[in-house]
């Protein structure tokens, strides 16, 4: 197996099959760094921007000086192309009120448990927003997205503890912020 190294100075180069074995190689684990910041509703615009960071990154490449490993350069990419989308993403989220949810679910026996269900799992992810970006990450990466903490610490390019820290700081965070909106436990 060729290593990152000798795959860019192939795909440097020109050697467009060096490139397609460098995205294939990054391809799953950018996808999952950018739907860890953008969130799981956001799956599109995470295909979008895995699409647009190896696009930069193939017109890039001849700028890649090698100065940390080729991952560690493309997920930072892929970090700031996904929060730059991000900032964008949330005015276009289509956003439904309660009212409509209570209205379509009126006939259904279990639609007050649904709509309770609903609105807590609206302020979860409210309070999720607010916290720094390195949590909501982490918090996506290791509940939602299911990677372990050695992933989690390889896409965010950061030692494992921190990442057990930021989980630990996270979780913390978010059952203060949930406390005070009323839910003791979620």
């Amino acid at each position: 197996m060729e290593t990152d190294g000798d795959l860019v100075a192939r795909a440097t180069a020109g050697d467009e099959q060096a490139f397609a074995t460098l995205l294939e190689r990054y391809r799953d684990r950018v996808f999952r760094l950018a739907v860890s910041i953008l969130g799981a509703a956001f799956v599109g615009e995470a295909e979008e921007v895995t699409q647009e960071v190896f696009l930069r990154v193939h017109h890039a490449l001849k700028s890649y000086r090698g100065e940390s490993k080729f991952g560690t350069w493309l997920y930072r990419v892929t970090f700031h192309q996904a929060l730059n989308l991000k900032s964008r993403v949330r005015f276009r989220a289509p956003h439904v009120g309660e009212e409509i949810l209570a209205e379509r679910s009126a006939a259904d026996p279990d639609a007050l448990a649904r709509l309770e269900r609903a609105r807590r799992d609206t302020v979860v992810a409210e309070c999720i927003e607010e916290l720094p970006e390195a949590y909501q990450s982490a918090l996506r990466l290791h509940y939602w997205m299911g990677e372990s903490i050695a992933e989690i610490a390889v896409l965010l390019d950061a030692p494992e503890n921190t990442v057990k820290s930021h989980l630990f700081r996270a979780r913390q965070l978010l059952q203060a912020m949930l406390k005070k909106r009323g839910y003791d436990s979620v």
